[in-house]
């Protein structure tokens, strides 16, 4: 994802665990102070990565 967080914005975590968790697909988020990093298990990166792209408008 192409998005620069932040610590004032609210609600991106929750997007993406929503978004993930709707495909199955659990997460470790790290919140950093302008990129967030997303883990998810080695086997299930190319679904959350499709599912992380219907974001796009």
């Amino acid at each position: 994802m192409t998005v620069h967080s932040s610590l004032d914005a609210v609600g991106l975590t929750a997007a993406v665990a929503t978004k993930l968790a709707e495909h199955d697909i659990s997460a470790n988020v790290i919140a950093a102070y302008y990129h967030d990093h997303i883990f998810v298990q080695k086997e299930k990166a190319d679904a959350a990565l499709q599912a992380l792209k219907s974001f796009q408008a």
